[in-house]
Order: C-alpha cells, then sequence, then structure tokens
C-alpha cells in the first residue's frame, strides 16, 4: 500500500502572506501566528516569507491571483477577519473571499491556505486569533506548507 501525505517543515519553501489590512486589530494577530509557525515549526527562513497588504478580505482574492501568477511562492497564505453585522454585506464579502481564494488555489495550482476568520462577533474574533480556540493564522501557514509537501509527494510518486 502506497501512502503519500505531506510533512510540514519545509525551509526551502518560498511563502506569501497575504493580510487584509480591515479589523487590523485581530489581522495582525493572525499575522504573528502565521509567520512564528512559518519560521519555528515549518522552518522558513525569513527571505523566503513576503507579508503583503490588502485593504479587505474581498480583496484578497485578486491580490493572492496576482502573487500565484508571479510564479515566485510555492504556497500563499490568505489572512482577514468577517465579523457579520445586521446586513447581508458579511455573506457577500465572506463568500466572495472564500470562493475567489479557492479560485485561485485551483486554477494557479498552488496551496492558497484560507486564514479568513468568519465570525458572528469581535469575540470569537479574538478567540480565534490566539486567545482560546487557538491561531488561526498559524494553522493555516501550518496546512499551507503541508500542501506543499503533499503535492511534491504526489508529483514524485
Amino acid at each position: 500500500m502506497k501512502i503519500l501525505q505531506g510533512v510540514v517543515a519545509a525551509p526551502e519553501a518560498k511563502v506569501a502572506v497575504v493580510i487584509a489590512r480591515f479589523n487590523s486589530f485581530i489581522n495582525e494577530s493572525l499575522r504573528e501566528g502565521a509567520v512564528d509557525a512559518l519560521q519555528r515549526i515549518g522552518q522558513v527562513k525569513d527571505e523566503n516569507i513576503t507579508l503583503v497588504y490588502a485593504p479587505g478580505a474581498y480583496e484578497l482574492p485578486l491580490v493572492a491571483r496576482r502573487l500565484a501568477d508571479s510564479k515566485k511562492y510555492d504556497a500563499i497564505v490568505a489572512l482577514g477577519t468577517v465579523i457579520r453585522g445586521g446586513t447581508a454585506h458579511f455573506e457577500y464579502v465572506a463568500g466572495e473571499a472564500s470562493s475567489g481564494l479557492g479560485q485561485v488555489a485551483m486554477q494557479a495550482e498552488i496551496p492558497v491556505a484560507f486564514g479568513v476568520l468568519t465570525t458572528e462577533n469581535i469575540e470569537q474574533a479574538i478567540e480565534r486569533a490566539g486567545t482560546k480556540a487557538g491561531n488561526k493564522g498559524a494553522e493555516s501557514a501550518l496546512v499551507a506548507l503541508e500542501m506543499i509537501n503533499l503535492l511534491n509527494a504526489i508529483d514524485n510518486a
């Protein structure tokens, strides 16, 4: 039986981390978690990590697409926070960010990790950005690294 799976360490990986500026008080915690995971657990070198700031979560797919098209990165980690409000705005922004980032991954054939929090309130966002529920930025970075290694394992099988 052949089993293919990825590992997390990827010292030579080149990773772009795209962070939405809107809700930056949450997103900066996600960024810190992602960079820490890339460096400390993934062993990615500083010079192989690029941080890119987008205005908001809605803009993440276009920025990710441009980064993917550059062919300079092995993976992209997209970070942002969309908090439900009293209007349908939440569904539009969260839905477009999710489907857009998925399209980038499929079309560019590189991992695009979805680190966009979609929460009911600020408290939930804070919990997922480094308190009770862990740090989803760190988790997304680890997913990106594992996917780099898994896709390489598939290509070399």
